[in-house]
């Protein structure tokens, strides 16, 4: 117990802000040419607000708009404690509840229509995949009630963040000073 209480528990949106402003990971936003969005989950939004006083929307898209051209950004809500649940939360992707969660994220798809953005960046994997295998999946069958306009696919934020990596090799004094680091 002693010995764990130098570590601090911290989300991955405050670790990639952390490495994006020590410079220890480099972004090239240029890399990304299609327009994106963020859905808020309301499990990393809502609830995280409302039992630590904080949430993740604005960090969210902090990060996003560290990955895309700021003219690509397509805002999906006034707040991101408004922005729509997408039907898949509370278990809901897991359960063979397949035909409420899709009437539920009817609204979703909506939302993602009227941004008119082709990503959608869901840092939750049940949002993740509800937007991408359910909702996608009806949209691009032509499902009524599911036209999500331009969307193409939908992106974790590691996954975004990784696809806009600038991979540099380090120097052997970079090396040193990492591994000194990692052994203090």
């Amino acid at each position: 117990p002693e010995a764990f209480e130098e570590f601090k528990v911290v989300s991955v949106q405050q670790l990639l802000k952390q490495y994006i402003d020590e410079g220890r990971i480099k972004l090239d936003p240029s890399v990304n040419h299609h327009t994106i969005t963020v859905h808020d989950p309301c499990n990393y939004v809502r609830k995280s607000q409302l039992f630590f006083g904080d949430h993740m929307g604005h960090l969210n898209r902090w990060l996003t708009m560290q990955c895309v051209d700021p003219s690509l950004y397509r805002e999906m809500c006034d707040d991101p404690l408004n922005n729509e649940c997408c039907g898949a939360g509370g278990g809901a992707w897991a359960m063979p509840y397949d035909h409420e969660r899709l009437e539920y994220g009817k609204t979703k798809a909506a939302q993602v229509k009227e941004t008119g953005a082709e990503i959608v960046m869901a840092p939750c994997h049940n949002c993740r995949d509800q937007i991408l295998k359910a909702l996608g999946a009806e949209h691009k069958k032509g499902t009524p009630g599911f036209d999500m306009g331009n969307y193409k696919e939908t992106l974790y934020l590691w996954e975004l963040v990784a696809n806009t990596l600038v991979v540099e090799p380090w120097s052997e004094a970079e090396i040193e000073k990492a591994h000194a680091l990692r052994d203090a």
